[in-house]
């Protein structure tokens, strides 16, 4: 017999799991933006003398934002850099057990923490629309609202991978 709560958990896991999906999949088309506005700075230094650091500007916040969606992709896609030396010898349920314990020990109470202690500040940095420091161009706010997104992202991740799966 299954309690309420472990029955609402195991209902609130697809919601998470798609929601998280869909998130990372917007962030994804970031990279070509990147891209191009990273490879836009010379031209426009070289060629039209204008606009360069506004696109590097530009280039910074988005290149955050789209770290802080991809290495949470990573983590899903369980291609981010991992130990196999040792971990590929354990068998599947061991290792399941070890990322489990340590989305409890490790990622959500730090991630948690990050959130905590990052948020009043990228807070007051998108109150005052906090620019960059050597161009005062607006948007550096962006760079700490990414770290914050990093924090977020990987405490529902966390969560996710703690959460009963249907099989379980």
């Amino acid at each position: 017999m299954r309690l309420p709560a472990q029955a609402a958990m195991r209902a609130m896991r697809p919601a998470l799991d798609v929601l998280l999906s869909r998130a990372l999949m917007l962030g994804g088309v970031l990279v070509i933006p990147v891209s191009l506005l990273l490879c836009l700075q010379w031209p426009l230094r070289d060629w039209l003398h204008h606009w360069s650091r506004e696109a590097n500007d530009l280039a910074q916040w988005l290149f955050a934002l789209y770290v802080a969606m991809a290495i949470t992709a990573a983590t899903r896609a369980r291609s981010h850099l991992a130990s196999h030396l040792l971990a590929h010898r354990y068998r599947s349920r061991t290792r399941h057990a070890l990322e489990r314990a340590a989305a409890a020990l490790v990622l959500l109470p730090f991630s948690l923490f990050l959130i905590w202690a990052g948020a009043p500040a990228a807070w007051q940095s998108v109150l005052q629309r906090e620019g960059f420091p050597d161009t005062y161009n607006p948007g550096y706010f962006m760079i700490r609202v990414a770290g914050l997104l990093l924090a977020v992202l990987v405490a529902l991740q966390a969560l996710l991978d703690l959460l009963p799966a249907d099989d379980a």
